[in-house]
C-alpha cells in the first residue's frame, strides 16, 4: 500500500512537514552532517557554512550523480536554506525545524519555478523525508516504487 502523500502547494512552493520524536539537536545533525544525510538523502563533502558551497552525492538517485550546493543559510539548529542547479533544474530548498516537547518539526519547502514540476518533485521529497523518519525510527527505509507515480496526481491537482 502506497503511503499518503502529506504535501501541497502554495503558489509555487512546494510544502512538507514531518515530525520526529527526537530533539531538535539530533534532527538538524541528521540534515546537516554527511554521515548521517549519506542514510537517507546523500553524502556531502566541502567546507559547509553560509555563502560557501559542497558537493552533493545524490546516493539514491540512478548514477549516484554529484550537485554543486550553495548553502545560503545556516542558523543552527533551526533554519537551512540551499540552492543546487542540476540536470533537472534549479533547486531552492528551504528547512526549518521546531521542538515542540519531546519532538521536532520539520517544515520542507522548495520554491518551484513551474507549480506544474510538483507532480514529478512532490512525490520524489515525500519519498526522502519518508526516508530520514525511518533512519530516525530505526525501521526499514521504503522504496521509491510506493511513491511514484503513485503520489503524482495528488500534486497535480494542486498545480
Amino acid at each position: 500500500m502506497s503511503p499518503q502523500p502529506t504535501g501541497y502547494l502554495r503558489g509555487n512552493d512546494l510544502i512538507l512537514t514531518r515530525r520526529f520524536r527526537a530533539s531538535i539537536d539530533e534532527v538538524w545533525a541528521s540534515v546537516t552532517r554527511s554521515e548521517r544525510t549519506a542514510l537517507w538523502f546523500g553524502r556531502w563533502q566541502g567546507d559547509a557554512g553560509p555563502g560557501r558551497t559542497v558537493r552533493l552525492q545524490l546516493t539514491h538517485e540512478q548514477g549516484q550523480p554529484w550537485a554543486e550546493v550553495a548553502i545560503e543559510a545556516c542558523e543552527a539548529p533551526r533554519r537551512l536554506a540551499i540552492a543546487m542547479k542540476d540536470d533537472y533544474g534549479d533547486w531552492r530548498i528551504e528547512l526549518n525545524l521546531v521542538q515542540a516537547g519531546d519532538s521536532t518539526e520539520l517544515r520542507f519547502v522548495q520554491r518551484l519555478s513551474d507549480a506544474a514540476q510538483a507532480g514529478e518533485v512532490g512525490p520524489g521529497w515525500e519519498y526522502y523525508l519518508d526516508m530520514l523518519v525511518a533512519v530516525l525510527d530505526g525501521k526499514p527505509l521504503p522504496a521509491f516504487a510506493d511513491y511514484y507515480p503513485a503520489q503524482k496526481a495528488h500534486y497535480l491537482q494542486g498545480a
